[in-house]
């Protein structure tokens, strides 16, 4: 059976919603705070780096490793989770299954050239007002704005 479907399966069942793990990829340029924000392979909207939990890792060195392998981050968990978002989950079938987001701070130290998504997303640094504006969810840009930028 596939994931997606056992996840939908899960869901109908227990009434629970399903929880991916994101990471909020940071830096500073120019005196100003940035964030790393990637597309979708599917629908090509602007996104954070995120992913299932892991039975190996802790929730947040979950989100470290979906930022490496979805946008080439290399870098270090800069803290606890700082929030969380409502999001739809497309399913294979295309139908939508809402699920929560726990997002993570990670200090970007650099980007590497290769790295396992390369070719299937696009990745762009921009101003965290730029990001808000570009993201589908309302709460993810809500929380966007709240990050301190000095």
């Amino acid at each position: 059976m596939k994931f997606d479907r056992k996840l939908q399966l899960l869901r109908e069942s227990s009434g629970v919603e399903p929880v991916q793990f994101a990471a909020l990829c940071l830096r500073r340029k120019g005196g100003r705070t940035e964030v790393l924000l990637i597309t979708s392979r599917d629908t090509g909207r602007w996104l954070l780096p995120k992913g299932w939990a892991m039975e190996d890792r802790s929730n947040a060195e979950a989100a470290l490793t979906e930022a490496w392998e979805e946008a080439g981050v290399i870098g270090r968990l800069a803290g606890p989770a700082i929030g969380s978002y409502g999001a739809q989950k497309m399913l294979i079938a295309r139908e939508p299954m809402p699920c929560r987001v726990e997002v993570y701070p990670v200090h970007v130290d650099r980007l590497a050239a290769r790295y396992p998504e390369k070719g299937q997303r696009r990745r762009k640094w921009m101003s965290l007002k730029r990001a808000a504006k570009l993201v589908s969810e309302p709460d993810l840009a809500a929380l966007l704005r709240r990050v301190r930028n000095d």
